[in-house]
This record gives C-alpha cells, sequence and structure tokens, in this order.
C-alpha cells in the first residue's frame, strides 16, 4: 500500500485564457514511499473466493443433515396423536419426538412396516419405556431410504400412529 508523506501541488490559473491557447502549466510535486506488501493478482482472489463459497456451502450441506425436525406427542388441543402423523425427511436426520399432551407415550417402530435390514428394536422405545411428563423427549435418527411406520403403544388403538418417508 502506497502512503503520500508529503504534497505540493501548483494550480494554475485558467483566468485570461483565451480561444485557441495551446499551452498550459501544471507542475506538481509528490514524494510516495511504499512498504512492501503482499502482491495477490486477481487470479489468487477469485481462487479464495471460490473456496470459501465450497466451504461455506459445504458448512451448509451438513448442518442440514444435522437438523431436526420435532413431532409432538399429542396435540395440542388434547388429541391422542402424532402431530404431524406424517412427514419426510432425509437421511441422517434427526427426528425428536416432544412430549405435548395426554402422556404418558412411547414411540415404538412397527418392524413390518419399516426397509428390510433395519431393526426396530434399534429405533424404537421399549414397550415399558415412557415418556411422563410435558416436554420430555425421545430422539432417533434414520438412515436408510424408505417408509417406516411407528405408533404409541399405550394409544395405538385410539389411532395414535404416524410413518415417515425417508427420501
Amino acid at each position: 500500500m502506497a502512503t503520500v508523506t508529503s504534497a505540493a501541488v501548483a494550480i494554475p490559473s485558467f483566468t485570461g485564457l483565451k480561444a485557441g491557447a495551446s499551452t498550459a502549466r501544471v507542475s506538481s510535486s509528490v514524494k510516495v514511499s511504499a512498504s512492501p506488501v503482499p502482491r495477490m493478482s486477481v487470479k489468487a482472489s477469485l481462487k479464495d473466493f471460490g473456496v470459501a463459497v465450497a466451504a461455506t456451502a459445504a458448512s451448509a450441506m451438513l448442518a442440514s443433515n444435522a437438523m431436526a425436525i420435532e413431532i409432538l406427542l399429542g396435540g395440542d388441543d388434547g388429541s391422542l396423536a402424532f402431530v404431524p402423523s406424517s412427514f419426510s425427511i432425509s437421511p441422517g436426520e434427526k427426528i425428536v419426538f416432544k412430549n405435548n399432551a395426554g402422556f404418558p407415550h412411547n414411540v415404538v417402530f412397527d418392524e413390518d412396516e419399516i426397509p428390510s435390514g433395519v431393526d426396530a428394536s434399534k429405533i424404537s422405545m421399549s414397550d415399558e419405556d415412557l415418556l411422563n411428563a410435558p416436554g420430555e423427549t425421545y430422539a432417533v435418527t434414520l438412515t436408510e431410504k424408505g417408509e417406516y411406520s411407528f405408533y404409541c403403544s399405550p394409544h395405538q388403538g385410539a389411532g395414535m400412529v404416524g410413518k415417515v418417508t425417508v427420501n
């Protein structure tokens, strides 16, 4: 970066100039001292910008995969339902089931209605485990694509069932 240490500039006077005058005098004296600064070409700047854009996009993708969807156990109106009862997520997205109303609740994945090769016992709460207080949660992350049906064992007969599609 250059810095100006002192300057003297003479500005000519245009008073009395006539049309057709061919010369004008300008005198100036400028002293400039420059400190060594790393030089960067436009190409390098664009490369750094591209790297920053790619890093930001990768961070956004990782953050979106780490995001969670919240499913309420029991409707605000006291209904025995998952809210929403049907939804879609991306593989690796976390589902947080949160006790809302009408508890106790649990979340059990139906072993006959999940993708083959997925162990229902590893993604389900046990029939004995129950969420008993408002705000208690159960979280699960599904990685295999397909449709998963689930239910609340104390309220399955009342229609508290749901379905998630992993795209």
